[in-house]
């Protein structure tokens, strides 16, 4: 064999360099330039946070919703008066409540009724200054249906529901300056003992505002006329929808169509759902960082070719292939975006979980936001990375060694 065969043989072989190897030199690049490699791959990881984090607080809330109604059951429905005919405003009849409670498929039911009657903090508190608190009449068993509870104090009961006593809801409370009971609030021109505060109620948020009094003292002082302003009613769980279909007739059997019918956990899981909206939008400003990381990324790999020609000539002249070379920069490109990737999950993932506990919701960490988060890093990286990696590619030995 002369010469001239062994030499090109010899070439081939140092033109050969395994994957672990262009492993290492991109590595070795990212080294050689730590801040820059840093500062690079941050672009990279806050748009992978963002997208990160922004899949991962919304399936969490979405999880603290349903886990919420899973708690609070979603067989509560309730009832109210609509619009006559001629458009004026309904009412529910006096018995609406002993009519619903003989049904069958009904667990538990209970009424408020409305109180025309103001409450204030004190009788020296002007007359406009309401703060929207409603009064309104409730019966004893308000909080079974609701799945309510007190905060502080006692709900009113058969004996106290004669008295001037009130129990506020939580929102009611903070409007009034009240964080105790066994004060007075001046409710509807005369003295009511505040015996209860209670805590929020998810499934009526009505309720949060309002001043709860007896129906008895609400009809022998403030002349409440009995009728319930709302039903609040606990269906058998399997019986909810047919129930739900029949209750305007049952409350109201002569005027149905003055009656409406609602399900409250349906506003919570539409709430769930309409979270998507605002998800997509953070999404895309997540995807905007992204691509403004993608343009750092390929500066820096351009700047790096320019700065290394005489690294790129050398490894020509010791047989590197335009292949090797171009392999070389694009594998640099992908482990930064990579580097950046990983840090941005992280990032996303640590952001979700404080947001998520602060709220008291569950920690869920999409598996796919993960996967394309890592993938999306992978592919921005091979894509900033081609125009570099053939420009280094395409550098003549020869030119590259003489600027060296």
């Amino acid at each position: 064999m002369t010469a001239a065969a062994i030499i090109p043989a010899r070439q081939t072989r140092r033109a050969r360099i395994g994957g672990l190897s262009l492993l290492r030199l991109g590595a070795f690049g990212i080294r050689t330039r730590p801040v820059r490699s840093c500062l690079s791959a941050l672009g990279i990881a806050i748009g992978i946070a963002a997208m990160v984090a922004v899949a991962g607080i919304s399936e969490s809330s979405r999880a603290g919703v349903l886990a919420q109604l899973d708690s609070l059951g979603t067989n509560l429905l309730t009832v109210q008066p609509g619009r006559s005919f001629g458009g004026e405003n309904a009412a529910l009849p006096i018995a609406a409540t002993k009519m619903i409670g003989r049904d069958s498929r009904v667990q538990q039911v209970t009424a408020t009724g409305s109180v025309s009657a103001l409450v204030y903090r004190n009788d020296h508190i002007p007359a406009q200054a309401t703060h929207g608190i409603g009064v309104i009449a409730v019966q004893p068993d308000l909080l079974g249906p609701l799945g309510a509870r007190l905060a502080k104090g006692v709900f009113l009961n058969n004996a106290t529901s004669q008295y001037p006593a009130v129990v506020l809801g939580w929102r009611a409370a903070e409007l009034l300056g009240i964080d105790h009971t066994g004060g007075q609030v001046w409710l509807g021109g005369q003295w009511f003992s505040v015996i209860g505060i209670l805590a929020p109620v998810t499934l009526a948020p009505e309720i949060d505002t309002s001043a709860m009094i007896g129906w008895a003292v609400a009809q022998s002082r403030l002349n409440f006329n009995g009728h319930p302003s709302l039903e609040y009613i606990r269906a058998e769980p399997n019986s909810v929808l047919s129930l739900q279909e029949q209750l305007a007739k049952i409350a109201n059997p002569a005027s149905p169509d003055q009656v409406q019918v609602n399900r409250p956990s349906d506003a919570l899981a539409a709430r769930a759902v309409a979270n998507t909206a605002f998800t997509t939008l953070l999404l895309g400003l997540g995807a905007v960082a992204l691509l403004v990381g993608a343009v750092g990324v390929a500066n820096v790999m351009i700047i790096s070719v320019l700065e290394r020609r005489s690294e790129v000539g050398l490894r020509r002249a010791l047989g590197a292939t335009r292949f090797n070379i171009g392999v070389q920069f694009l594998a640099e490109a992908v482990l930064l975006s990579c580097f950046g990737g990983a840090a941005g999950i992280g990032l996303g993932a640590a952001s979700t979980a404080v947001y998520a506990l602060s709220q008291g919701w569950l920690v869920v960490i999409p598996v796919a936001a993960v996967a394309l988060g890592l993938g999306g890093a992978i592919f921005i990286g091979a894509v900033s990375g081609v125009y570099p990696a053939l420009r280094a590619a395409r550098l003549a030995p020869t030119a590259a060694l003489r600027s060296a």
